[in-house]
């Protein structure tokens, strides 16, 4: 499999459960550049209160966007790969405002296919439940946002593939 290198930040985003953190590191590898877990990035109360199956406010979510949003920044014109559900578009205008060329891959799939691979993933703290608050929560990219939906139907190789595909389309970041 060819490598592909690219100056992008790449944030990947989508509902819980759509395979951010598996696509993540593929899509970094084919890339070549360094990827970053979102979830990291989340300070310990918020990972309590999903674990408890409570939706975070958008006041616990700043402190989390604008450290995803440093370590963006900090890879402009490098390029790296960090996963983030970003699912609003005050989420990713707040990513955008710390790194401006980021580019968003949004997973995307059914409800259903969805919740089947929630059921089945072990040792996360994102519990099925917050499953609905996600996709009543989801605002999908925007024609003036910067990024592409890639289907989640398939392998965790078909998906990347997609996602590198994609990809090439958009034009150079902005530096």
């Amino acid at each position: 499999m060819q490598q592909l290198h690219t100056p992008h930040v790449v944030v990947v985003m989508g509902v819980a459960g759509t395979g951010k953190t598996t696509i993540g590191p593929l899509l970094a590898a084919r890339l070549g550049v360094p990827y970053a877990e979102g979830d990291d990035f989340h300070p310990p109360a918020n990972i309590a209160k999903m674990t408890a199956g409570t939706p975070l406010t958008d006041e616990d979510r700043w402190p989390w966007l604008d450290a995803i949003g440093g370590w963006a920044h900090g890879r402009a014109g490098l390029g790296g790969v960090v996963s983030s559900s970003a699912l609003k578009r005050s989420y990713r205008d707040r990513l955008r405002a710390a790194a401006p060329g980021v580019v968003f891959v949004h997973l995307t799939g059914s409800r259903e296919l969805i919740e089947d691979r929630m059921s089945h993933r072990q040792g996360h703290f994102m519990p099925t439940a917050l499953l609905d608050s996600q996709f009543a929560t989801l605002q999908p990219l925007q024609p003036d946002e910067a990024g592409v939906a890639v289907d989640v139907a398939g392998t965790p190789e078909e998906i990347t593939e997609r996602a590198v595909v994609a990809l090439r389309d958009l034009p150079e970041p902005v530096r």
